[in-house]
């Protein structure tokens, strides 16, 4: 099959080769090969940390400020970072795997998380702290 772009639906029985432009919604089994961007979250202030955006964009606006996230989908990974500072945030996850929270206190500072069948489990972290 001839790498073909594609914008719009696209559906295939015996695989597919070539780029999509635009969202796909459902599930991906194999291999992708290539560029994966994902939908970012602007989240200033205290509040939810969505599922809907692997990762979120966070913009502390005071000292403290309760962050909250609730449980995902086995293999739903999330990534969290602190990319203007006014204070600091505490993520509190609905279920957390050997940690409670996960305090960010400046800009550059990330959480991967991956939602397994029992909670969040951290991937990694760069310089936010666990407890």
């Amino acid at each position: 099959m001839a790498n073909t772009t594609f914008s719009g639906p696209v559906t295939s029985q015996n695989g597919f080769i070539g780029a999509v432009t635009g969202d796909i919604t459902g599930n991906v089994t194999g291999n992708v090969t290539g560029d994966i961007f994902a939908s970012i979250q602007s989240l200033s202030g205290a509040g939810a940390v969505n599922l809907t955006d692997m990762m979120t964009s966070l913009t502390t606006t005071g000292a403290a400020q309760a962050l909250t996230l609730a449980n995902g989908t086995a293999g739903q990974l999330k990534v969290i970072t602190h990319t203007v500072d006014g204070g600091s945030a505490v993520l509190t996850p609905t279920t957390a795997l050997g940690f409670t929270t996960i305090t960010f206190t400046g800009v550059g500072e990330s959480a991967t998380l991956i939602y397994t069948a029992a909670g969040w489990a951290i991937v990694a972290l760069n310089g936010a702290v666990a407890a």
